[in-house]
């Protein structure tokens, strides 16, 4: 509701649009310490791609908030060790920030 309601469409598209090249990695940053499941970024990402970001920059973020977020983080952190958790969040990181490159550059639409 906030996405819709209160923040203006040229700030996502400044921010989150073709404009910024550093739009991915910056919604997969915001993305890590938000906690929800995917259907709780579903409403967000349609309201993100209403107001003009990009589809590669909007999927970075879905993909941040269920794979990376810090709640998740901290339930691995009792099962590995953390080298392996580092592994796993780099490895995690790198290909979110390449598949959301890869939407933003590819003509899908």
């Amino acid at each position: 509701a906030i996405i819709h309601n209160w923040i203006p469409e040229s700030w996502v598209e400044t921010v989150l649009g073709g404009d910024n090249p550093f739009g991915v990695v910056l919604a997969t940053v915001v993305g890590i310490p938000m906690y929800a499941d995917i259907f709780g970024t579903i409403p967000v990402a349609e309201a993100l791609l209403a107001k003009g970001a990009l589809l590669g920059t909007v999927l970075a973020f879905m993909m941040a908030v269920t794979t990376l977020s810090l709640p998740s983080l901290v339930m691995l952190r009792k099962a590995v060790k953390p080298r392996l958790l580092a592994l796993f969040v780099a490895i995690c990181a790198i290909g979110i920030i390449t598949v959301g490159y890869l939407f933003n550059v590819l003509p899908i639409f």
